[in-house]
C-alpha cells in the first residue's frame, strides 16, 4: 500500500489491486488525465471576426467587451480574488479559469461587475446539455440572458451575432457554416471550443415569486453570438508511451470525453489511442448521442470497436461500461465528477481523480489517482499484475512444499512405520512456507516484464499449467531423492559405523528438505523465466529472508537437537544437503523448456466428467 502511494495511487479496496491486473480495457477521461489540465485561450472569434491576438481588447468595441465580460463574470462557477501579496488569483475548473483569465486580459473587473449587476437565476453547466446560463439584471433594470458552453451546441441556438459595429446581424446559413468550419478547424488542432452568447429579456416576464423563480427555465432560443474561443490543453508528456505500453500489454485504452468529436479525435491521435486518420470513423470514433440511440444489442455489438467517444455524457460512459462487461471485459474507468459515480460504481475498477475529483466520485471509487495522471493509472495496472503474479508464486511454492512433505511422510509411514519428518520439523517447514515464504515472494516489486503478457481472463484458473509443471517437477524431485535417503540413506551416506546413524540420516533428510525449499524460492520468483536471478538483489527483503532462513536452519540443526529431534552434522553432510538443494536450479531450467498445453488442467477434468455424465 505504501509503495503504491509512492506511485500516486491510494487504494481504497484491497481486492481492486488484484482485479486491476486483469483489466482488459481502460475508459479514460481526457481533461486532466490524458492532458495537463492547464488550459489557455489561444484563439478567438468575436462574432465572425477572427482576432489576431485573442487577449487584446483594443480591437473590440467597448459595448461588445462590456456585454461579453458581464456574461463571463456572472455565468461561472469560478471566482477572481486578490491574494495577500496583491496578485490576482483565479479559482474554478480549468475551463472556467482559462476563460476568466482571458476576460481579465480583456479588462474585466470581476468584483465591480458582481456589485453593479445581479444574477436573477443561475443554471450551472450541465454535462447533458453541455452548457450553462445565467439571467443578469443590470443597473438600468435591463435583463440579459447569458449562455456559455459547447461551441456547436450554443451556436445552434444563435439567430444573430454581434459585429464590430455593435450591430446585431442575422445569422445566415452561409455564416453559420463558416463558423462551424472554424470550430471544426480548431477542434482538429485539439482545441476545446466554447461559445459565448446572450439575449435580452423583458424584466416584467421574470417570475417574482421565489418558488416560481426556482422552476423558471432560462430561454435558450434567439441567442446573439458574442464569441467563440479555442482553449488549448496540451497532452501530458509521456502519455503516448503509456498508452502504447497498455496496448502492448493487451489493455485497450478508450477515451470518453464531453469534448467536441474533432477535439477528441485530435487528442486521441496525439496520445496514440488512434493510430491514424484512417481509424477515425464509426464505430471506432463515435458521438455519445449516436451510441445511446442504439439498442442494447447494437451497443454490445459495437462496443469493443470503440476507441474514442466524443460529446458523451456520464450516462453514455455508464452504457459503454455495461456493454463492455457483458462482452466479458474487465473494465477500469476513470472519473472525477459527481455524475461519474454510477460508471465508477458499475466498473470492475473505479479510478477517481484525487485533484479534480469530487468527494462523491472518490467515495464510489476503488482506487484514487492522486496526481490525476494517466501514467499513474498504468502503474496501477502494473501493480495489479504484480499482486496477482506474487500470489501465484507463493501458491506454487506452498503447494510444492505441502505435496513433497505429505508424500514423503505418507510413503515412509506406510512402508516403514516411521516418518522421517517429525511434528516439530514440519512446524518449522510450515513457518518457512507460510510466513517467511509469503513475505519473500509476496513483496516482489513490479517489473516491466509483467506488461509483456496479456491480461488474466475472468475465468482463468489461479493455478496455471506452467505452475503445475514447475510444481510437479520440483515436488517429484524432492520426493524421489528424500525417499531414497530414507530407505537407503545409511548406506549411501556411509553411516553404518556411526552409533546414531538413524538420527543423522533423518537430520540429513530434514536439512536437505529445508534447503531444497530455500533453493526453490528462487525458482518460484520467476515461474516462466530461465534467469531466476534477474533483479534478485533489488529485492532486499527477499535476500534478507533467505539469509534469516539459512541462519535459523543452522541454529536448529546444530544447537537445538533435543527440541527439533536433530543431531549436529559435519561439513560433508552439509555439502550433501546443499548439493541436493542446488540441483533444483538446473532442473527448473530444463523444466521450463518443456512446453505446456494452453488448455487449463482443470478443463480436462470438466471434459471427462461431462463425457461420463453423457454416457451414463
Amino acid at each position: 500500500m505504501r509503495k503504491m502511494m509512492a506511485d500516486k495511487a491510494l487504494v481504497r479496496r484491497l481486492s481492486a489491486c488484484e482485479t486491476m491486473g486483469s483489466a482488459t480495457t481502460i475508459c479514460s477521461d481526457k481533461t486532466g488525465t490524458l492532458t495537463l489540465n492547464e488550459m489557455t485561450v489561444v484563439e478567438c472569434y468575436a462574432g465572425l471576426q477572427k482576432m489576431d491576438s485573442p487577449d487584446s481588447s483594443s480591437k473590440l468595441p467597448s459595448a461588445f467587451t462590456s456585454i461579453l465580460v458581464e456574461g463571463i463574470a456572472h455565468n461561472t462557477t469560478g471566482s477572481v480574488f486578490r491574494s495577500e501579496s496583491g496578485e490576482i488569483q483565479v479559482s474554478g475548473s480549468p475551463t472556467e479559469r482559462a476563460i476568466l483569465n482571458w476576460a481579465i486580459k480583456l479588462g474585466m473587473d470581476f468584483d465591480a461587475l458582481k456589485s453593479e449587476s445581479s444574477a436573477v437565476q443561475f443554471f450551472p453547466f450541465n454535462s447533458e446539455k453541455k452548457r450553462g446560463g445565467v439571467a443578469v439584471k443590470s443597473p438600468d433594470s435591463s435583463v440579459h440572458i447569458h449562455w456559455k458552453g459547447a461551441a456547436e451546441i450554443v451556436l445552434g441556438s444563435c439567430t444573430h451575432y454581434m459585429d464590430e459595429s455593435e450591430s446585431f446581424v442575422d445569422m445566415s446559413e452561409d455564416k453559420m457554416g463558416g463558423l462551424k468550419d472554424a470550430i471544426d478547424d480548431m477542434a482538429a488542432r485539439s482545441l476545446r471550443c466554447v461559445a459565448i452568447a446572450f439575449r435580452t429579456f423583458e424584466a416584467d416576464k421574470i417570475p417574482t415569486d421565489e418558488e416560481q423563480l426556482s422552476r423558471w427555465e432560462l430561454p435558450e432560443d434567439d441567442l446573439i453570438l458574442l464569441a467563440i474561443v479555442g482553449i488549448k490543453d496540451p497532452c501530458r508528456p509521456g502519455v503516448k508511451n503509456s498508452v502504447l505500453l497498455c496496448q502492448q500489454a493487451g489493455v485497450k485504452v478508450r477515451m470518453v470525453t464531453g469534448d467536441n468529436i474533432q477535439t477528441a479525435k485530435a487528442i486521441a491521435l496525439e496520445c496514440g489511442i488512434l493510430a491514424s486518420d484512417s481509424d477515425a470513423s464509426e464505430p471506432n470514433l463515435i458521438e455519445g448521442k449516436v451510441f445511446r440511440s442504439y439498442s442494447e444489442e447494437e451497443r454490445d455489438r459495437i462496443c469493443e470497436e470503440i476507441s474514442v467517444m466524443g460529446r458523451s455524457s456520464p450516462n453514455d460512459k455508464l452504457l459503454l461500461v455495461q456493454s463492455l462487461k457483458r462482452r466479458g471485459h474487465v473494465v477500469a474507468v476513470t472519473g472525477d465528477g459527481t455524475n461519474d459515480a454510477p460508471a465508477l460504481h458499475e466498473a470492475d475498477i473505479g479510478l477517481a481523480m484525487g485533484i479534480q475529483g469530487t468527494e462523491v466520485a472518490k467515495e464510489k471509487s476503488d482506487i484514487i489517482i492522486l496526481d490525476d495522471n494517466f501514467e499513474s493509472v498504468v502503474k496501477v495496472v502494473r501493480w495489479g499484475r504484480s499482486v496477482y503474479a506474487n500470489i501465484q508464486k507463493f501458491i506454487q511454492f506452498q503447494l510444492t512444499v505441502n505435496v513433497a512433505a505429505l508424500v514423503i511422510n505418507v510413503v515412509a509411514a506406510i512402508s516403514a512405520g516411521e516418518v522421517p519428518l517429525t511434528a516439530v520439523q514440519l512446524l518449522w517447514v510450515n513457518l518457512i512456507m507460510d510466513t517467511l515464504g509469503a513475505l519473500a515472494l509476496a513483496t516482489e516489486p513490479p517489473t516491466d516484464h509483467l506488461m509483456d503478457r496479456a491480461p488474466v481472463g475472468r475465468r482463468e484458473p489461479l493455478i496455471t499449467n506452467i505452475m503445475w509443471r514447475n510444481l510437479f517437477i520440483q515436488a517429484m524431485y524432492q520426493v524421489t531423492v528424500l525417499l531414497i535417503l530414507n530407505f537407503r540413506g545409511i548406506s549411501i551416506l556411509h553411516l553404518k559405523s556411526k552409533p546414531n546413524a538413524e538420527r543423522v540420516k533423518n537430520t540429513v533428510i530434514f536439512n536437505a528438505f529445508v534447503i531444497c525449499q530455500v533453493f526453490n524460492e528462487f525458482n518460484a520468483r520467476k515461474p516462466d523465466e530461465i534467469n531466476i536471478f534477474r533483479g534478485v538483489l533489488r529485492n532486499h527483503l527477499f535476500v534478507g529472508i533467505i539469509s534469516i532462513t539459512i541462519v535459523l536452519q543452522v541454529v536448529i540443526v546444530e544447537f537445538l537437537g533435543t527440541f527439533a529431534s536433530t543431531t549436529k552434522l559435519d561439513w560433508e553432510m552439509w555439502l550433501v544437503c546443499i548439493g541436493i538443494g542446488s540441483i533444483s536450479w538446473p532442473l527448473a531450467v530444463i523444466g521450463k523448456l518443456i512446453p505446456v498445453p494452453e488448455t487449463p488442467v482443470s478443463q480436462y477434468f470438466r471434459i471427462n466428467r461431462w463425457r461420463r455424465n453423457s454416457s451414463g
